[in-house]
This record gives structure tokens, C-alpha cells and sequence, in this order.
């Protein structure tokens, strides 16, 4: 059921349109754990459907992520990438919290605001939790869990459930249930895989 009211919503005819917003997570396995966010529909004010995924992470894996501040950038994952993560729950934007989740975007983004990354402070699941507070969620502090995407995002359901959708399935079957969208990217950023080393599973 709840599944099915995203599906309505990423479908909403243009007199009903609106911008979803989708929350996700990446465990283990030939990756760093990782968190990004899925925007999907038409703004409520009309124009261009919108159907882009925005991360941030590392521009490099080295050993200097473990001894402070690195360059960062915003970034799309690879529709592979999205297939093989997990999408946890999903929020219903206003067209004024889709541009303030627009603003977040450009105030990381290498070329247009601060990209630092930090592993402790500055991560993609500190991104992933100010898009959180954008979207309108109101519990997004879990200060132990910033650099476990899926402990994270499960916190804040758990915080709040009757303000969340919650899909928690794979990535390959919710994406399957979505119908066609030729949808714009609304800010352009590299796409690319986050995090090709090994990671630790998300416990």
C-alpha cells in the first residue's frame, strides 16, 4: 500500500503534479557505504518533470580522508549504482522545499559553493540529512550514526514515521514500478560510481 502511494505520486498527472523526493542508502560490498536522494515529478507550479539523483562524496579515495578536510563534490550516481542500492522512504515536496533542496545542491557543489568533505563531518550522509531537514522532516539529528547511511535513514523514520512514506525495498524493484519519465536534470553534476573500494557493512 504504502509502495503504491509513491508510485501514485511519481505518476501524478500535470494538475496534480508535484516533486517526490526518495531517500537512499548503500551498504557493503564493492563500495563505501553511501547516501543519496532521487527527485522525481513536475513542480506543483508547473514546467519541465524533473527525474535526477544527487550524492555527495569524495573526489578521491585516499588515506587523507582519515586525517581531516578533502575536496568533495556533488555528484549523479550511475543508474547501475541506483539499481544496486536500497531506497528507504520518500516525502512529498513543496515547490518551496524542492528549491531549497535545489539550493543544498549548489551550496556543495565544487563549482558553485563549498565542496569540502569531511568523513566525520561533512559526508554524504551530513548531504543526505540537511536534504532531510529541507524536505520538511523535523527529527534529523543522530550524531552516531553519520557515517552509516542505512542506520541513519532508518533512524529517522523510526523518529517519525507518520511524516515519511516508507518503501524500503531494493533499488532494481522499486525502480521497475516507476513509469516512464522524460524527465530534466535541474542542476548538471558528474556521474559516477561513489566509492569503488571495499567498504564495511552498515551494521
Amino acid at each position: 500500500m504504502r509502495l503504491a502511494l509513491v508510485v501514485t505520486a511519481f505518476a501524478a498527472s500535470p494538475a496534480h503534479a508535484s516533486i517526490t523526493i526518495t531517500f537512499w542508502s548503500r551498504d557493503f560490498g564493492n563500495y563505501f557505504p553511501h547516501a543519496f536522494f532521487m527527485l522525481r515529478g513536475t513542480p506543483d507550479a508547473g514546467g519541465a518533470p524533473v527525474d535526477a539523483s544527487y550524492g555527495f562524496t569524495a573526489k578521491s579515495l585516499s588515506p587523507a580522508l582519515l586525517f581531516g578536510n578533502v575536496k568533495g563534490r556533488v555528484e549523479r550516481p550511475k543508474p547501475g549504482y541506483i539499481a544496486g542500492s536500497h531506497v528507504r522512504f520518500a516525502r512529498t515536496l513543496t515547490d518551496a522545499q524542492y528549491a531549497a533542496i535545489l539550493s543544498l545542491v549548489r551550496e556543495w557543489d565544487e563549482r558553485t559553493g563549498d565542496a569540502t568533505y569531511n568523513l566525520g563531518k561533512r559526508n554524504c550522509v551530513t548531504f543526505v540529512r540537511e536534504a532531510a531537514r529541507r524536505s520538511g522532516l523535523t527529527i534529523v539529528e543522530f550524531p552516531k550514526l553519520m557515517k552509516k547511511p542505512s542506520s541513519y535513514l532508518r533512524a529517522v523514520i523510526a523518529a517519525q514515521p507518520q511524516a515519511v512514506t516508507v518503501i524500503d525495498r531494493t533499488g532494481k524493484e522499486f525502480l521497475a514500478t516507476l513509469p516512464p519519465l522524460n524527465g530534466a536534470v535541474p542542476i548538471d553534476a558528474p556521474i559516477s560510481t561513489p566509492g569503488t573500494m571495499p567498504g564495511k557493512k552498515d551494521e
